[in-house]
């Protein structure tokens, strides 16, 4: 068992309310429960000898090892391959499907012998609450009983067990065609344990959870080019939703570094508006439209609260079930992903000021079908108020989207973004003839654009910077295309594009920025933004620079893993970094191939 395996060297699985990651070579080293946003059970990922970690593998794993996800479901097989015989590993969770939270949870893992004949061992080493709390061992025939403060964890299946002091232990030994099953579940304190399952049992269950995502897959309308990247993204993203709520998490883990041994380590388990509401037109673009209407209804309710700091509308970000308080805490008793420290369980930024996500949450309602409908005349009243106060509000520095820890600053896309927020806005007032104070909005509008191009511009750089008065260029900018700032194929725009091409792309890899010529008050370097490198796509496609748009695209696929899922950042080795998987780089990984395919096909036509 590598003590830091590579963080792309892992597959997702999930239950729509929580998840879990499973290395190429049967390790089980990151699971929170109840929730994405629960303390962890196995955390191996971040500190080897006291996270805790769940493994099933060959007794002997010399041997050639592949990983790869059951084709359109959210199931991972992993391959063994030895002189001596080939195992199977398949890991899923059940499904969540209901309306409402649950406790229970469960890791279901099949192993099985498909040629000659393969001894497996088990390892199960939990460890609640971050490691922080003990718990006892309860070991039956057939059943070992985990019992924590505050949970309570059952292991089962045909895989006979032995103490190992608090934990457990077993091998067996399988010939061709044989199978067996060790399940995980987790639930409240003195919760039931589950019926001892059975072989036919959980082989059916798989088969059901199968069939859960490919008839999902089904009712996509993406028959483009990249249908298998796509959908893959959209299963990853559909995992990474928590279906009591339809909020989705930006990434499945926390503390995984975004360079190794460095400070930038963060717990990304919550849900942004930024990043939720940019899922809506992916979602959209695909057919999905129950998952997208549900996330603004989830909005509109956020609006509705009105929670933000300091009178705020709007928070950036919540927890999965709308909850604002997200207090940070440093774990240091855990060391790290390769000593990356330290490790942070919640996040501070929640409480900046971030400009942008008006506009972001204004184009997530303006996208979604009927939402005139949705939001009914006391939803739109609570959305018009949220502009009204945006007119008096737009006008100032804030901590901008890349949540920087150096100072607030008169950031360009917060502004392109406020303008965003009018625009759609105004054009939602139009359309479903909803009282509004239309002059208002449109003069805020009109002298944000003003604003933008006058102080935004760079003469010396020919192109739009990060913020007033800098030459700092920023490839969150390659967004304002897409929403209507700029046209896609303007001077300004093209010129703009050339001067990130001259400075942020490094192999068609997009940086975000340039942190030394721009500090954000935080020590040490990281790596290329895969998202910005798929919204550089969009943007060449938009502008008409197809080869170059495809190219990219094509050559960015090379960096996903071997499973086809994205970290947040790629290293300058071609390693990821960051929190895995990353829905911020899948939504825009899917609106970049639909870009570029409709731009392909018009092209050709």
């Amino acid at each position: 068992m590598d003590r830091y395996p590579p963080i792309a060297d892992h597959g997702l699985v999930g239950d729509l309310q929580t998840a879990a990651l499973v290395t190429s070579q049967g390790v089980i080293d990151w699971f929170a429960a109840p929730r994405f946003d629960s303390p962890s059970v196995f955390a191996a990922l971040l500190d080897h000898e006291k996270g805790g970690y769940f493994l099933l593998a060959p007794e002997h794993p010399e041997g050639t090892w592949r990983q790869l996800y059951y084709p359109d479901s959210a199931a991972v097989v992993t391959r063994f391959m030895s002189p001596d015989g080939v195992g199977e590993i398949i890991d899923h969770m059940p499904v969540q499907q209901g309306p409402t939270a649950t406790d229970r949870h469960r890791l279901v893992r099949v192993v099985r012998a498909v040629r000659g004949t393969v001894r497996f061992r088990l390892e199960c080493r939990p460890r609640f609450d971050y490691a922080r709390a003990t718990h006892e061992l309860d070991l039956t025939t057939g059943t070992a009983t985990f019992r924590a403060p505050g949970m309570t964890a059952y292991l089962q299946g045909g895989i006979p067990l032995e103490r190992d002091g608090q934990d457990v232990r077993g091998t067996i030994t399988l010939n061709a065609g044989e199978s067996t099953a060790a399940v995980f579940t987790v639930c409240a304190p003195g919760g039931k344990a589950p019926p001892p399952p059975t072989t036919e049992q959980v082989t059916q269950e798989l088969w059901q959870d199968i069939d859960f995502w490919h008839e999902w897959v089904r009712t996509s309308r993406y028959h483009g080019r990249w249908t298998e990247i796509v959908h893959r993204s959209a299963i990853t993203l559909k995992l990474l939703t928590y279906h009591p709520t339809g909020a989705p998490v930006a990434a499945a883990t926390m503390g995984l570094p975004e360079q190794v041994g460095g400070e930038r380590n963060w717990d990304y388990r919550y849900t942004w508006v930024r990043d939720g509401s940019l899922s809506v037109r992916a979602l959209l673009d695909l057919g999905f439209v129950e998952e997208a209407t549900r996330f603004t209804h989830w909005l509109g309710d956020r609006l509705a609260a009105h929670e933000g700091p300091d009178g705020e509308p709007l928070q950036i970000m919540y927890r999965v079930d709308g909850d604002p308080h997200l207090t940070e805490e440093i774990l240091d008793h855990f060391e790290g992903y390769r000593r990356s420290s330290p490790v942070r369980a919640g996040n501070a930024a929640s409480d900046q000021l971030q400009l942008d996500i008006y506009g972001e949450a204004l184009y997530a309602l303006a996208e979604g079908r009927d939402v005139g409908e949705q939001a009914g005349y006391h939803g739109w009243k609570g959305l018009a108020g949220t502009l009204d106060w945006l007119a008096d509000s737009w006008d100032r520095p804030d901590e901008g989207i890349w949540e920087t820890r150096g100072g607030r600053k008169d950031f360009t896309y917060s502004r392109v973004m406020c303008w965003a927020a009018f625009d759609r806005g105004l054009k939602l007032a139009h359309e479903f003839s909803r009282p509004a104070d239309t002059a208002r909005w449109t003069r805020a509008r009109d002298a944000i654009l003003e604003q933008v191009m006058e102080r935004g511009w760079n003469e010396k750089e020919q192109a739009l910077v990060q913020h007033y008065g800098g030459d700092v260029l920023d490839a969150s900018l390659l967004l304002a295309p897409r929403v209507g700032f700029l046209s896609p194929r303007s001077p300004g725009w093209l010129n703009t594009l050339d001067a990130m091409d001259r400075v942020l792309v490094s192999d068609s890899l997009v940086y975000r920025y340039d942190p030394e010529a721009s500090p954000d008050g935080l020590r040490g370097s990281e790596g290329t933004f895969s998202l910005c490198t798929f919204l550089y796509v969009d943007a060449l496609a938009r502008a008409g620079r197809l080869p170059q748009a495809r190219y990219t695209f094509e050559k960015m696929q090379t960096y996903a893993n071997h499973v086809g899922l994205f970290a947040e950042e790629i290293g300058p080795s071609g390693e990821q970094l960051g929190n895995f998987p990353q829905a911020f780089t899948h939504l825009s990984l899917i609106m970049a191939a639909t870009t570029l395919d409709d731009a392909l096909d018009r092209h050709a036509a």
